[in-house]
């Protein structure tokens, strides 16, 4: 067992194995693509938010009832993975900083998505006097800034 301890001395020096290393690195990059699908979501639903608006008198509700589920669905198997790999972050790879990055990131994604149910971008009640944009404004740089705060701990990862 002269060999397993061995092993065990040197993850002891060195916390990342190349494996875990690169397993690191994939879930990292996943979860950057999510954050893309998330962005893209958010595009398609403002889009058909717009093109709701615009077909004023005759809204079709109905269509624009159907894209807000499906935004919502999309919405939720992003947050669904991106918790799964904030915990693998945690518990398989012993990176608790970098999986705090993520569930800060998720809960400002969930302000995020509420703001703009609710109109957080001036065309709702919460926005009307300007004030909804300007939370949604915040919240989006501190989303920014968290994701400059993973990406700067993330690098030793590389």
């Amino acid at each position: 067992f002269a060999c397993c301890r061995r092993a065990t001395a040197a993850a002891a020096v060195s916390p990342l194995s190349p494996q875990t290393d690169e397993a690191v690195k994939a879930l990292l990059r996943r979860f950057y693509a999510l954050q893309g699908e998330r962005v893209e979501a958010y595009r398609l639903f403002e889009e058909g938010h717009r093109a709701y608006l615009r077909s004023a008198p005759r809204y079709d509700f109905p269509r624009y009832r159907q894209l807000v589920h499906e935004i919502t669905v999309a919405f939720s198997g992003i947050s669904r993975e991106i918790l799964q790999i904030k915990g693998r972050l945690q518990e398989e790879h012993g990176r608790p900083e970098l999986a705090q990055h993520l569930a800060r990131i998720q809960e400002r994604e969930q302000e995020k998505l509420q703001l703009v149910r609710d109109g957080g971008r001036g065309q709702g009640a919460p926005g009307r006097d300007g004030t909804g944009a300007a939370v949604l404004i915040k919240t989006i740089e501190a989303i920014s800034e968290i994701l400059q705060d993973l990406k700067y701990d993330s690098e030793e990862a590389e």
